[in-house]
């Protein structure tokens, strides 16, 4: 499927739709402009829902059959099953707070999760038609949510990681995501081959993409089913929103996968 003014797609597999929302084609303003369907960052409540019926008709699903958690940094897994559909909505926001990342089998629906530099990842296992959606910003990264996810998918779905397929969606990059010596501290107490992940300038510069492949690849998904978005956030925020260069109080991108 071609890309559009609202969504990007990215090609995971003939099985699934995968995405991420854009800066174009919506109803928001200013650093909400125009596409953001995050109701936890200040947008304005009408835009926000109105975006969110764009999306579900760009990607043929009914309002309720799109999930997203609120996000906090951490590493809090939920999987998704169809009883979670007829659930009221007080119940379903209970069930997604403080989550970084869904896991689900449900067909034609739609879990995602919401970055505005930090790193999207999308898993599927081909196999057993399971989707995954995490987040994963530099302290999910170094508390390794990835891998977090992966396992989660082996315990509930017996999955096999070498049929995982990944996508690594749009974020900041290496040459902008410039950090302060306590975050790379973390990743050097974390265990982190920084040689690998890191290099110095004025200061120091984390590699998050490049990261989290390679958690992906320490617990047995294939270097060959991994794929990075090229799109730096920061560098490209005329399309994609960048925390960075709008500030917290802006849009979210919404990187998604739905089960065909």
């Amino acid at each position: 499927m071609n890309n559009n003014e609202c969504l990007s797609f990215h090609p995971l597999s003939n099985r699934v739709l995968a995405f991420s929302s854009t800066r174009h084609g919506g109803y928001g303003k200013g650093a909400y402009g125009s596409f953001n369907v995050n109701p936890y960052v200040g947008d304005e409540e009408e835009a926000v829902q109105q975006n969110i019926r764009l999306l579900c008709r760009h990607i043929a699903i009914e309002p309720s059959h799109l999930i997203f958690p609120h996000q906090t940094h951490e590493t809090e897994i939920r999987v998704i099953g169809k009883e979670f559909l007829s659930l009221p909505p007080a119940t379903r926001a209970m069930i997604l707070e403080g989550v970084d990342g869904l896991v689900t089998n449900i067909p034609n629906s739609c879990i995602g999760v919401s970055t505005a530099d930090c790193i999207p990842i999308l898993l599927y296992d081909e196999a057993q038609h399971i989707g995954a959606a995490v987040h994963a910003g530099w302290r999910g990264t170094v508390k390794r949510i990835a891998e977090k996810a992966v396992q989660v998918m082996q315990t509930v779905y017996h999955t096999r990681p070498c049929d995982i397929k990944a996508y690594i969606g749009p974020g900041i990059s290496v040459d902008n995501f410039e950090v302060g010596n306590e975050v790379y501290d973390q990743f050097v107490a974390a265990g982190f081959a920084m040689n690998e992940i890191a290099r110095r300038e004025e200061k120091w510069h984390i590699n998050l993409p490049e990261c989290n492949r390679l958690q992906l690849q320490a617990v047995g998904v294939l270097s060959e089913n991994i794929a990075v978005s090229p799109i730096c956030t920061y560098k490209n925020v005329a399309d994609y929103f960048s925390a960075r260069q709008l500030g917290t109080a802006s849009g979210r991108i919404f990187t998604g996968i739905k089960l065909l």
